[in-house]
């Protein structure tokens, strides 16, 4: 009978409605400190904050001579913007306002002074302007969908800014092994567009996949939402194009189809030179080319919400999931109760679950789905659900039941950085650690401002911590009034020591950036830190790419 009943519960999923898990009632759709190593040299910059980055380096201040090379090299008009006029007329003259959105990050935290913006269209003409470049001892920013948190990818000073965006086609496809190869420019949600008809999707989903480039993901070793179920990208790319910081503007051509060895599974020979570059923030090369691994689109998702009265319930609901869901589990979510206010108030949503949480608050979890069989998943989900709730485990809890709303579930999560935007300037900090340790970082943060007077005179609004369970990856936001070094010296660099404590790291998939660099010792030993240095220089010898950034400025 105890099979039975479930299976009634799972078909009663087929009703256009939200399904209450408890009491098992259908409801209305809402509406849809440690002491600081002494490898830090510098402070993190932030554009309205007092913070200092290191002195500009000895690179070339460009000129028209400069330019024009450059546009000999390109072979569209509209691939150079600069601000710098020519001398015969050979191309227009752009304004500060131009170079805008290119020289800030969309935080508007970081701010640089370029004078020039390449958008080459092949990587042909990526490697003459990295030979030029080379030879010229000019500085480069390579510059993908500019999505970034870390100001990887804004200029510091004049630096040229080298984008991805003129190249963005797809090269090749291979329906049958699932692989493929694309221009470093191709934006990740065109690439899932473009593989959902053929049964096939891209292994990482962001909530910048409207605008962030395949190359930058790479770069940045983004991590996502369904981490969990594909891995990291260390993993399913199989190949990189690149274009070395050298005389020749080398093209490396690594793992990719048409080459030795290239876009192969196995290939246990020599070094695998592409993970070098996979979280490398294009400081060893600018990718111009992929060839990933991309799996089979699901015929069945599932997305529920759960609410738990704290964080303890929501490890034991993450145990519980694994087992009982297995195979079929693609993502697990969590976000506490400033979190799921926060976005109801930003975008004017009815609350998913009905009263109020014992105590005031709650934590919330959102489990997906993804497999083949729905009646298997269903059956496997229901059984996991019910369990939870005889257990007392979780307090209540909605299933989506059609595309509309599995998206207006995962809102709820994906929100909260806009909704965070929106409420004042926001510090944000992408670290992981064991998962019991997680939340317990976010408190101490509270208490920490509270402590200093930070919450009271309104300088902080509110600190939402949430992220990605099954990768021990959280979010932590904090909601200032505006950049100002008081919250800033109360957080940096308090919370890489605290990270450091919980033995986490300071960056699980934003990257290091600007704002990071000075502070890796709280995650890499000296030696460590050594051999990565030896490894920039070995690769670009002149330090043009991406100066300032990604590991701390070398001692004199």
């Amino acid at each position: 009978m105890r099979s039975v009943a479930r299976r009634a519960r799972v078909a009663t999923l087929a009703s256009p409605s939200w399904t209450t898990l408890a009491p098992l009632l259908l409801r209305p759709s809402p509406s849809p400190s440690l002491a600081l190593p002494s490898r830090r040299t510098f402070r993190t910059s932030s554009r309205a904050a007092s913070s200092h980055v290191p002195a500009r380096g000895e690179y070339k201040t460009l000129t028209a001579t400069d330019i024009a090379a450059f546009h000999s090299f390109l072979s569209s008009p509209s691939s150079l913007i600069t601000t710098i006029p020519s001398p015969t007329s050979a191309w227009p003259t752009a304004t500060p306002e131009d170079l805008y959105a290119v020289n800030h990050d969309w935080m508007q935290k970081y701010e640089g002074h370029s004078t020039v913006l390449l958008k080459p269209k092949s990587t042909e003409e990526v490697s003459k302007i990295m030979a030029y470049c080379y030879q010229e001892r000019i500085a480069v920013v390579p510059q993908g969908g500019n999505t970034g948190l870390v100001g990887g990818s804004t200029p510091v000073y004049d630096e040229v800014i080298l984008s991805t965006e003129g190249m963005k086609d797809v090269r090749h496809f291979d329906e049958v092994s699932g692989i493929l190869t694309a221009d470093g420019g191709a934006i990740l949600e065109a690439l899932s567009n473009y593989l959902a008809p053929k049964g096939y999707m891209m292994p990482l989903d962001l909530g910048a996949k409207g605008s962030c480039h395949i190359a930058g993901n790479l770069s940045t070793n983004a991590g996502g939402l369904r981490l969990l179920r594909y891995g990291s990208l260390h993993g399913t790319v199989l190949g990189i194009e690149a274009v070395l910081a050298d005389e020749k503007g080398t093209v490396l051509s690594v793992g990719m189809p048409g080459g030795r060895g290239g876009a192969l599974r196995k290939d246990n020979t020599g070094y695998d030179l592409k993970q070098l570059f996979i979280g490398a923030e294009g400081t060893l090369g600018v990718i111009t080319g992929v060839s990933i691994m991309t799996p089979r689109l699901p015929t069945a998702v599932n997305v529920a919400v759960l609410c738990v009265p704290d964080f303890a319930a929501v490890q034991a609901v993450f145990k519980e999931t694994r087992i009982a869901l297995g195979e079929i589990l693609s993502a697990f979510e969590f976000w506490d109760q400033e979190g799921l206010e926060l976005v109801l108030h930003h975008t004017g949503q009815k609350a998913p679950f009905e009263g109020t949480p014992e105590g005031g608050r709650a934590f919330y979890v959102l489990i997906e789905t993804s497999g083949s069989n729905k009646d298997h998943d269903d059956e496997k989900l229901g059984s996991l659900l019910e369990s939870l709730l005889e257990s007392s485990t979780i307090s209540d809890g909605v299933l989506a039941q059609d595309a509309t709303q599995f998206a207006s579930l995962w809102s709820l999560r994906e929100s909260l950085p806009e909704a965070a935007g929106k409420l004042g300037k926001v510090y944000k900090y992408d670290l992981s650690m064991p998962v019991k340790d997680m939340y317990s970082l976010v408190e101490e943060a509270r208490a920490r401002f509270e402590s200093q007077g930070l919450i009271q005179d309104g300088s902080i609004k509110t600190t939402v911590g949430y992220g990605h369970i099954g990768d021990g990856n959280l979010h932590i936001n904090i909601v200032a009034n505006k950049w100002d070094s008081r919250v800033e010296e109360a957080i940096e660099p308090w919370i890489y020591g605290a990270t450091a404590a919980r033995n986490g790291s300071i960056s699980a998939e934003h990257g290091l950036g600007l704002m990071k660099a000075p502070y890796l010792a709280y995650s890499k030993s000296d030696e460590s830190i050594d051999v990565m240095q030896a490894v920039r220089k070995l690769f670009d010898p002149r330090g043009i790419l991406s100066p300032y950034k990604f590991l701390p400025t070398p001692k004199a």
